[in-house]
């Protein structure tokens, strides 16, 4: 007898562990934030790139080591035997892109992407295993004027977010200092370092009892105690820094730091302040470092992240590169909007077109000639449908309005033979009539009423 379990089991419809689907609604809060973006980032000048979701996983186990691989990465092998890795940030590629050309670019290099990246990693809000992030990088200027044009982009799209100054603030630290005060300072060794910088890293995680404990036990080896290294680390200021530290004033980091602030400052961004704990994850890291930081206590958490990696582009057996650059997640970003109630206007904005046109019946005479109609009216600039479903008209028109789109015509023969069709506002409930030698109108008639309602024409708010 044949089996036909295999043909009766029903497949699930949910998505794969930690994915998302974007149905029309979810896509256009998507779109709305990469436009916001795009259109933010290229003010600046910054030009778009974009490379495969695939790349060898030699670019990570160079950068990284193999622990991440192996455990946060979506890697296998290929049928060509090729170890194969989804991409789980974008910095490597685009230092592998501008390696390959460098003889040949123009710098400084302005360069912008917004990929799809892929984590394998415990779902949570504003985390999932696959995310899209506004990637922005700077290769080729050696001063900190490259650090205070990316964290004024940062600022410029968090204020497009909706947060007024009063909302966020700009944390801002620096590699070389924190490498100097561990290395140099309290003299440990680069083991040491290396596991009291994770823990800096994940410090807000812990419970203060819990950190310090982490930090006695990260610091076997060193005589210097962990209540000492803490008291540093959780520095008030600049100042209270370095009497705690006794790193001079001059040491070029902490220059760099204060040159940052008040570069920073002389824009009229005045939230940005030194934060010792701020250590941001990658290794790669080489000046200051930076992140935005959401002050809500319901959303306390980074919204941007980044900073100078000069030594990156070595790895290709290139000359130095100098690169700052930071990235900014599409979660994170729809987290802080619905946080701060920026997301119904979005959403309420959204419609799939301007007018609706409701046929009656399905005579193939009148399905042309709403067709034409469509036709006429999308030359002039709106975007139409047509509902040429078989349903009653009340329930078309239910549909329309259901879709937030403005205006609906119904057609049947009678308007198909007298030519004249009437199109009614579903807001305010009145009607225009328009005969053939007006069609031309029609768009410009609905985008005077778009305009009036503060909703842009082709597209949402």
């Amino acid at each position: 007898m044949k089996d036909t379990k295999a043909t009766t089991t029903k497949l699930s419809t949910e998505a794969y562990k930690g994915v998302r689907d974007f149905f029309p609604e979810e896509m256009a809060v998507e779109k709305h934030i990469f436009s916001l973006w795009r259109t933010t980032v290229e003010k600046y000048g910054y030009e778009e790139y974009a490379a495969s979701v695939l790349e060898p996983a030699e670019l990570y186990r160079a950068k990284t080591g193999d622990e991440i691989v192996n455990e946060q990465t979506y890697t296998f092998v290929d049928r060509g035997d090729r170890e194969v890795t989804l991409r789980p940030e974008m910095t490597p590629t685009v230092a592998r892109m501008v390696a390959a050309r460098r003889r040949e670019l123009p710098f400084p290099v302005r360069w912008y992407s917004i990929p799809n990246l892929f984590r394998y990693e415990q779902p949570q809000r504003g985390r999932v295993r696959e995310h899209w992030q506004l990637n922005v990088d700077i290769f080729g200027v050696t001063s900190i004027s490259a650090e205070i044009e990316l964290i004024n982009i940062a600022y410029d799209i968090t204020r497009e977010y909706g947060l007024k100054n009063t909302d966020f603030e700009i944390r801002l630290s620096n590699r070389r200092l924190m490498n100097h005060l561990f290395l140099e300072v309290l003299k440990l060794d680069a083991s040491t370092t290396h596991k009291i910088s994770k823990l800096i890293d994940r410090k807000a995680k812990m419970s203060a009892d819990v950190f310090l404990k982490e930090i006695a036990n990260a610091n076997s080896t060193s005589s210097v105690s962990a209540e000492t290294i803490v008291s540093i680390i959780e520095a008030k200021n600049i100042k209270d820094f370095m009497d705690k530290s006794g790193i001079a004033h001059d040491h070029p980091a902490i220059v760099e730091i204060e040159q940052t602030i008040d570069g920073l400052s002389a824009l009229g961004i005045k939230n940005a302040r030194f934060d010792p704990t701020l250590m941001r994850g990658f290794d790669y890291y080489t000046g200051i470092i930076f992140e935005i930081f959401d002050l809500n206590p319901e959303n306390r958490r980074s919204v941007f992240g980044g900073g100078r990696y000069d030594d990156l582009l070595s790895l290709f057996g290139n000359d130095k590169v100098t690169a700052v650059g930071f990235g900014a997640g599409d979660m994170v970003a729809e987290n802080l909007m619905e946080t701060y109630g920026k997301l119904e206007a979005i959403k309420a904005a959204h419609r799939p077109a301007d007018i609706a046109l409701c046929t009656l019946g399905d005579d193939m005479t009148l399905q042309s000639f709403a067709l034409n109609l469509a036709a006429s009216i999308r030359e002039g600039g709106a975007r139409v449908i047509i509902d040429q479903s078989n349903k009653k008209t009340g329930d078309k028109i239910a549909a329309t309005d259901k879709r937030h789109i403005p205006f609906v015509a119904i057609i049947g023969s009678n308007e198909m033979e007298s030519g004249t069709i009437s199109i009614k506002n579903l807001s305010t409930k009145e009607e225009r009539s328009f005969n053939k030698e007006q069609y031309s109108t029609i768009a410009s008639f609905i985008e005077s009423f778009v305009a009036t309602f503060d909703i842009k024409f082709n597209g949402n708010k």
